[in-house]
């Protein structure tokens, strides 16, 4: 919980006479358009000042806080460091180390925040408001830092699955491999037995020794048949009907 923006009300210039616009108007009417929470129009008003005079410390503090309500943390965080550079009062130094802790803390940059805060209460270590705020902040860093470690944890688990994956689906594929040139061995060392017991020519050359037998026998029974159907037809079929039902062929080779 960040609670205190400090705010200046009132400057005080050492010149007596100023312009029609002057610095103070422009700083006391950027003050009322903050606490009407018109922070842009109240942004124009202090830049409007430090262009005046640029090192004023009121109009970098109050800068700040109008950024840092429109939420340009980094850009407040700047005007507060110029601020904290150019005070000399101790108790403006502190606030701006508050404030410039508050900007860390809306960015979630926890660790910057603690150390902003602890320099706030070097300067005033009675700021009841910046030793709440640094507690919060430490807390934060502690559940900040876990989350940190335990994303940390998570990818190196994710690392480790992945690396095991590959290195399974590796040794898998190596498996794989081996196993199908054991097969292709097997059957290379297969065929070649049984090339030995038949060898390919000796295999081709029964295979059409055997062919020739079947077309030499296909045409002696053939004309056989013919011979007998120039004598007789009903002699041939009779013939035909006392064959045996086993040497009967489906398979015409001619």
């Amino acid at each position: 919980m960040m609670r205190k923006w400090w705010m200046v009300t009132a400057l005080i210039l050492a010149v007596q006479s100023a312009p029609a616009q002057s610095v103070r108007s422009l700083v006391n009417g950027g003050n009322d358009l903050y606490l009407d929470r018109k922070f842009a129009d109240a942004e124009v008003n202090y830049r409007k000042a430090l262009e005046k005079e640029k090192d004023l410390v009121q109009g970098h503090f109050n800068l700040g806080n109008a950024l840092a309500k429109q939420g340009k943390n980094e850009e407040a965080a700047k005007e507060f460091d110029l601020a904290l550079q150019k005070a000399e009062q101790r108790d403006t130094k502190a606030y701006a180390w508050y404030n410039i802790g508050n900007t860390h803390m809306a960015d979630q940059r926890y660790e910057d925040a603690v150390r902003s805060y602890v320099d706030a209460l070097k300067l005033n270590p009675r700021d009841e408001e910046a030793k709440y705020n640094l507690s919060y902040a430490l807390e934060k860093l502690r559940q900040q830092q876990q989350q940190q470690q335990q994303n940390k944890n998570d990818k190196n688990k994710n690392d480790k699955n992945k690396n095991d994956k590959k290195k399974n689906d590796k040794n898998k594929q190596d498996n794989q491999k081996q196993n199908q040139d054991q097969n292709k061995d097997k059957n290379q060392d297969k065929n070649q037995d049984k090339n030995k017991q038949n060898p390919p020519d000796q295999q081709n050359q029964a295979q059409n020794r055997q062919q020739q037998q079947d077309k030499r026998m296909s045409r002696a029974d053939a004309e056989r048949i013919l011979e007998v159907l120039k004598n007789s037809e009903k002699d041939v079929q009779k013939k035909l009907r006392a064959r045996p039902a086993g040497q009967a062929k489906t398979d015409k080779d001619w």
